[in-house]
């Protein structure tokens, strides 16, 4: 799957745009401020039904404005075309339509358009709480198991009743308390079965990326830990319920995961260094990468790299470089202040490519030079 064109009105500081796109690299470059994440972000709002920056969809509209269209023509695997529409008119639901189809459920619409963002905010994996890496496991499995989004969209809305019923004034009723926590135990254990089969195969993976990154200098791991390790899951939520309702909230399941990250045998939020946290990000993201194109639907997702380069040093940023250059990827956005590294990458890279640049929510296509054109 690759992105062809794509039409953006009204989306965070981007007016008007109407781009086409090369099928293998695509450079975006500008100062800090002017747009380019936002550039990024409107490809990967078609892919993933939200903003991967603000999750209110309406602060995405435009100030001022009263609505935003994202529009993607795609191209799949097979040589047939895809057309993608999202619109938010303020107060109003979001309409998101494949083909000109409106969608009933927007997770129908998940893993269609399989993508990896690579991007600052992703530190957060690292530096924040568990419910940033639970929501990278999700990311992943949701784009190629729909079984799994299943499950954890019934787990999230069966967790929200009992959660509910624990904060009543009055003692909640038996019956209904044991409705709720047997809907939680069945989809529960979905997703535990599912994420535990996952984290296995994922893990030599990524370390391979992140072997080749750092040039071997490095140890790293993943350790995935869940309550429903312990035992059944419907006997930790009946073990607990006196315990919660003292709470008032659920202090078991599998919204209480984590994945456990590690540098040479200790935990990589306290001894990593900027430059290897760095890499131990892009190798999770690289490794998402070759996770969903050996598992998915057959289609080779896009890449986003937001800000790649930064806090990495010459050896990696040029390991990477390898990477990218390479024929192992499709289609990739990659946005960077610095033209330098991007010239480095378009050096190295065989085929077609573009450059943009973006300057206040404007965004033009650069003409290759003639040096270029001769290479």
């Amino acid at each position: 799957m690759w992105l062809k064109n794509l039409s953006i009105i009204n989306y965070k500081n981007i007016e008007e745009a109407g781009l086409s796109f090369s099928r293998k690299m695509n450079c975006i470059v500008g100062k800090n401020g002017m747009g380019k994440t936002n550039l990024l972000d409107a490809v990967y709002y078609l892919s993933f039904c939200k903003s991967a920056t603000n999750p209110v969809d309406s602060q995405n509209i435009l100030h001022a404005h009263d609505f935003f269209v994202l529009q993607g023509l795609y191209e799949t695997e097979d040589g047939e075309e895809e057309e993608i529409y999202c619109g938010l008119k303020r107060r109003q639901k979001k309409r998101f339509k494949r083909n000109k189809k409106e969608y009933s459920r927007l997770s129908d619409h998940i893993g269609f358009i399989p993508l990896v963002m690579v991007s600052p905010a992703d530190s957060m994996l690292i530096a924040g709480g568990g419910e940033e890496r639970r929501r990278f496991m999700d990311m992943v499995i949701s784009q190629f198991d729909r079984e799994y989004l299943t499950a954890l969209i019934h787990y999230n809305k069966a967790l929200m009743q009992r959660n509910a019923l624990l904060k009543t004034a009055l003692e909640p009723e038996n019956d209904l308390i044991d409705i709720w926590e047997d809907a939680m135990a069945r989809a529960g254990e979905c997703v535990y079965a599912k994420r535990k089969l996952f984290i296995d195969a994922f893990i030599p993976v990524f370390q391979s990326f992140y072997s080749y990154i750092s040039q071997g200098m490095e140890q790293v791991g993943l350790q995935y830990v869940s309550h429903a390790a312990e035992g059944e899951l419907i006997g930790l939520f009946r073990e607990s319920r006196q315990r919660d309702r003292i709470l008032g909230y659920t202090s078991k399941g599998i919204h209480r995961d984590d994945l456990v990250m590690s540098l040479g045998g200790f935990p990589i939020k306290r001894e990593g260094s900027q430059g290897q946290n760095k890499t131990f990000l892009i190798a999770l993201k690289l490794a998402q990468f070759e996770f969903l194109k050996r598992t998915g639907n057959h289609t080779t997702p896009l890449v986003l790299l937001d800000d790649l380069f930064d806090k990495l040093d010459a050896s990696r940023v040029e390991q990477i470089v390898k990477l990218l250059a390479g024929d192992n990827f499709g289609q990739i956005f990659i946005t960077d202040t610095n033209r330098g590294h991007l010239d480095k990458i378009l050096s190295e890279v065989s085929g077609d490519y573009k450059l943009f640049e973006v300057e206040n929510g404007r965004v033009s296509e650069k003409k290759k030079s003639k040096s270029d054109e001769t290479e």
